[in-house]
C-alpha cells in the first residue's frame, strides 16, 4: 500500500495491517507488528525523503515455512543522507529509541538501498501453525 509521507501515513498503515491480519496472527504478535510498522513509517517520515508523489510504500507478507508463516514488514522511502542506525538515547531524550523497539520486537531487521531510495524491513519468525490434533489440558 502507499501512504502519505506525513505522520498520518503511519495511522493508515497501522489500521490496514490490523484489519488484514487480525484473524491471521495471535493478538500479542499483531500488537508487535503494529508497533514495529508504526516505528518504521514514523522513521521514514522524520528522517527520509518521500518517494515520487510524496508517498511511502508499505508492505507486509506472510511466507510459508515449516513451522508456520514468517512475517515480513517493509517500508520503502526516498532515502536519506545517512541510513537508519541504532542510537544511544538518554533517559531524558525525547526520541532515539525507535529502532531499539524494532530490534526488541522483530527477529531480524535490515536496510536495502536501490536506485530510488531505501527499503527498511523487519521479520518475525514463523507463527506456529494451529494443531487441531492437540488439546490443552487444564
Amino acid at each position: 500500500m502507499v501512504v502519505p509521507h506525513h505522520p498520518g501515513g503511519a495511522r493508515l498503515a497501522r489500521h490496514r495491517l490490523a484489519a488484514e491480519l487480525a484473524d491471521v496472527v495471535p493478538p500479542t504478535l499483531l500488537a508487535d507488528l503494529i508497533a514495529v510498522l508504526a516505528e518504521l513509517v514514523g522513521n521514514a517520515v522524520r528522517h527520509a525523503r518521500p518517494l515520487p508523489g510524496g508517498v511511502i510504500r508499505v508492505a507486509w507478507r506472510l511466507r510459508p515455512a515449516v513451522e508456520g508463516s514468517l512475517i515480513q514488514l517493509c517500508v520503502t522511502d526516498g532515502g536519506a543522507s545517512t541510513g537508519p542506525r541504532l542510537r544511544a538515547a538518554s533517559p531524558d531524550a525525547a526520541d532515539g529509541r525507535g529502532l531499539h523497539i524494532v530490534v526488541g520486537l522483530a527477529t531480524r531487521w535490515g536496510v536495502e538501498q536501490d536506485g530510488m531510495g531505501q527499503r527498511v524491513w523487519a521479520e518475525f519468525d514463523p507463527v506456529p501453525a494451529p494443531r487441531p490434533d492437540l488439546v490443552a489440558a487444564g
